[in-house]
């Protein structure tokens, strides 16, 4: 199979048609089989619970091509695991586990000539979602869900790429809220950082750090990714119910420790940015990006050259990097490796099935 056409060396972290999605439909009790789809729009019930009551969770995990020809994913068992409790956390039908993990790997195979080869910095990237489609009218869960994922080939998601950025600290403005879902992929979580975010841009900053919403004191993560400073020989990182549990996160304390650094998960005062040797954002689109300077009222903390990826950031990101395209062995067994066979789940084209509590008699729900 021939690769697309697509300049995979300058490819930005944007949305590109691919081949196929897939999706699963949840009614009376059961999950459906599956089925592909080619086209990209999704007709939903006016009064679907995801448009009223946010009843929406996803996921975001790569694909990669390997030094040796092969394609795989990265720590899709944990994506499974986060989805899954994600889900029950806002009163949706969990994804079972298998069923999350198989549809990833039809729907990667499906969509091969999108994955981008070997060596070009890109990566598949691979979005799962649930959201509930029965109609409510009162604010209680759906009776009706659906599990889609979808996949898009992407660059960097920072256009400087692994550069460092300048970030502010945000006070005025919280991602979450204590006891909350700031902990679960939810996707009003993104839409309350966006009054942060679009101001912090407006001012010159790539993105802000956010403080604990009940204290004002103490970092939770930034944001679109978990923060991660290095002092003394340590990787330290917040420790915090609000956070949501990055995977990448957790590779790079693996990695960190063979590295002989001491992991720290605790709570972080925001004035220690000051004592920071390095620091950065990590998560599944961005995977390291090393921090340049961080903004906290009148005062200003530049690490290093402010233009230069500190030396930890530069190994955490090299190794991290070489295990998820086959450069090193894979000792963790993060990866999945996707085999080559047909796509299972006929595919459809056109409109795709209503989705409402009484499906249309003349087309075959997914």
């Amino acid at each position: 199979m021939d690769k697309a056409n697509l300049d995979w060396p300058n490819l930005d972290f944007g949305f590109r048609s691919t081949d196929y999605n897939i999706r699963f439909h949840w009614k009376d009790g059961a999950w459906s089989e599956g089925r592909l789809h080619t086209e990209e729009t999704i007709p939903l019930h006016m009064a679907s619970t995801c448009l009223h009551y946010g009843q929406e969770c996803f996921e975001g995990l790569k694909a990669f091509s390997l030094k040796n020809g092969d394609v795989a994913v990265f720590r899709v068992e944990e994506n499974a695991k986060r989805m899954e409790a994600s889900c029950k956390k806002i009163h949706m039908q969990p994804v079972p586990h298998d069923m999350f993990v198989d549809a990833v790997k039809r729907v990667v195979n499906a969509n091969r000539r999108f994955v981008p080869p070997y060596g070009s910095g890109a990566a598949l990237y691979v979005r799962p979602l649930v959201i509930g489609i029965g109609p409510r009218i009162g604010v209680r869960p759906a009776d009706e869900y659906m599990f889609i994922v979808f996949v898009t080939p992407v660059g960097p998601y920072f256009k400087s790429g692994f550069k460092p950025v300048n970030i502010i600290v945000e006070e005025a403005i919280d991602r979450a809220a204590p006891q909350g879902v700031g902990d679960a992929k939810v996707g009003g979580n993104y839409a309350a950082g966006m009054r942060a975010s679009i101001a912090a841009r407006e001012k010159g900053y790539t993105e802000v750090l956010y403080l604990d919403a009940k204290h004002k004191k103490f970092i939770d993560e930034s944001g679109p990714a978990n923060f991660f400073a290095i002092k003394d020989g340590k990787y330290i990182t917040p420790q915090s119910a609000s956070i949501l549990p990055s995977i990448t996160n957790m590779s790079l304390t693996t990695l960190a420790e063979e590295m002989g650094l001491t992991v720290e998960r605790r709570q972080v005062p925001v004035e220690e940015i000051f004592e920071f040797e390095e620091a950065g954002c990590c998560g599944t689109a961005a995977v390291i990006t090393p921090i340049g300077s961080i903004q906290f009222r009148d005062r200003k903390v530049v690490y290093g050259d402010g233009v230069t990826p500190g030396d930890v950031c530069q190994k955490l990101y090299k190794q991290l990097r070489s295990i998820q395209i086959g450069d090193v062995p894979d000792t963790h067994n993060w990866l999945t490796v996707i085999p080559k066979e047909e796509p299972r789940g006929n595919a459809r084209s056109g409109p795709a099935p209503r989705a409402t509590s009484r499906p249309r008699k003349d087309v075959v729900p997914v």
